[in-house]
């Protein structure tokens, strides 16, 4: 949830600052974004790999006597 957060308060402060004229909040903005799209990226990995892990271990499960 944190990165859509991050994503919108990043759109925000970008079009404040071209409203303004505001290369500083044009950039917090732009980094904002950023992070919240490396968050959402490594939630999705996260996600996958402990996936991976539960399929692993319910193989293993499976294939015990």
């Amino acid at each position: 949830m944190g990165d859509a957060v991050d994503k919108a308060k990043g759109r925000v402060k970008e079009a404040v600052g071209d409203l303004t004229d505001d290369d500083e909040l044009q950039r917090q903005g732009k980094a904002d974004q950023a992070e919240g799209k490396v968050k959402e990226v490594v939630d999705d990995v996260k996600e996958k790999v402990e996936g991976l892990i539960d399929r692993g271990r319910d193989r293993l499960d499976n294939d015990r006597p």
